[in-house]
């Protein structure tokens, strides 16, 4: 193999481009991103950029004499547009075409809109650094309240953001208990009440009709009818896999790019980050696409090492999920791979500083670690998680360690 490309450009990408340079790969290797910008990480894009003094430097993950120095061929600024599988080419939007023998298939994903809202200034959503500019430009302003739609991880940290930039917050969830989903009823109202103790005003079980204005959020309207007076609305609903341009390339696209378990969509193709959905042995093949920052890097260099291994010639991916959010003074860790219907059993807390620790059995198997401002235990019970350790026998230990 001596041509390779990577396409997507952010986390993912760079670290798959740096592991294939690091395990010897030294054929031509294309690094292509739609942004302008750098590779560069996105977990204090949601925090700490829109809070506090923050030096956007501090966001990159590279510079261009690192990349130079390794010999990878960068191309920012021009999207993927379509893949020939057979013709081995990549097309991108300013009509150029990369020919490759390997590939590695980064492109991430896009945050979810809300409909109707395209032609209003005042709504915005997260992904990017120049997502996060703007909200935090909309921030500086002062704005009279923020309305957070979505009270996921990303819509949360917003909330926090704003609130500790001194700002008044509406957070609207559709669903009854925010993360009801994977962590269940008790533990979700936990983080809801986190948010209303720190002053958001927190509405569950609704879901937004429209957004009004006059060329400009002014209203949220919700589905039981009643009105949110806004000037600035942060859309946190989730987000797409950006796979639109590899429609017609014959790869199996469902929720991502489906690949097996060693990260490899077709001979000599493979993908990572959160654009990946493969079967993750650590939990009996359950298809999964990880939208976290370890899932990427780790991935990422596994990706690069089936690919370098030829036709199969990889071995399974097969990690525990693990992904952390901060929010108001806590740092809340999940990992595993929880669901509502779990056994949930709870250790620790909350005491009367917030920290918490709380273990999610299923079929007889520790499958998840909840923790708030506790990352020892979280680490701790992930490597039990890995080792395949009874939901018995981890009570056990747990109940033991507590009671020295």
């Amino acid at each position: 193999m001596s041509k390779i490309a990577v396409v997507g450009a952010s986390l993912a990408g760079l670290r798959a481009a740096e592991a294939l340079r690091r395990e010897g790969f030294e054929g031509r290797l294309a690094l292509i991103g739609d942004e302008p910008h750098l590779p560069y990480t996105r977990p204090p894009l949601s925090k700490e950029m829109l809070s506090k003094e923050w030096d956007e430097q501090s966001v990159a993950l590279t510079t261009m004499p690192d990349l130079e120095g390794i010999d990878i061929d960068v191309r920012l600024g021009s999207a993927a547009q379509s893949l020939d599988v057979e013709g081995r080419s990549v097309t991108l939007a300013d009509g150029t075409a990369v020919d490759f023998e390997g590939l590695v298939i980064a492109t991430g994903a896009r945050a979810r809109s809300l409909p109707n809202t395209d032609q209003l200034d005042g709504v915005l959503t997260l992904r990017g650094l120049d997502d996060a500019r703007r909200i935090r430009e909309a921030f500086d302003s002062r704005p009279d309240r923020v309305v957070v739609c979505g009270a996921g991880f990303i819509g949360a940290e917003v909330a926090a953001s704003a609130r500790a930039a001194g700002l008044e917050v509406t957070m609207v969830e559709m669903a009854p208990v925010p993360f009801e989903r994977i962590l269940g009823p008790r533990l979700g109202e936990m983080l809801a009440d986190l948010q209303i103790q720190h002053g958001v005003d927190l509405r569950t079980g609704v879901g937004i009709e429209r957004i009004e204005g006059d060329g400009r959020a002014e209203r949220v309207i919700l589905m039981d009818g009643s009105s949110i007076p806004t000037d600035l609305v942060v859309v946190g609903i989730g987000v797409t896999p950006n796979t639109d341009w590899l429609e017609g390339s014959g790869l199996h696209i469902e929720d991502g790019v489906v690949c097996d378990a060693t990260c490899a969509a077709a001979p000599g193709i493979v993908a990572a980050g959160d654009v990946a959905r493969w079967p993750n042995e650590m939990f009996g093949g359950e298809l999964m696409r990880v939208e976290h920052w370890e899932n990427a890097v780790q991935q990422a260099a596994h990706a690069a090492a089936t690919l370098l291994a030829g036709d199969g010639g990889g071995s399974p991916f097969a990690p525990v999920p693990w992904f952390w959010s901060d929010q108001f003074d806590l740092t809340i860790q999940l990992a595993g791979r929880t669901r509502a219907d779990d056994e949930v059993v709870i250790l620790e807390g909350p005491t009367d500083d917030g920290a918490l620790v709380a273990l999610f059995g299923r079929q007889e198997r520790l499958v998840g670690v909840f923790g708030i401002n506790r990352a020892r235990q979280v680490m701790q019970h992930r490597r039990l998680i890995s080792e395949g350790i009874g939901w018995d026998e981890a009570l056990s230990l747990a109940r033991s360690a507590e009671s020295k």
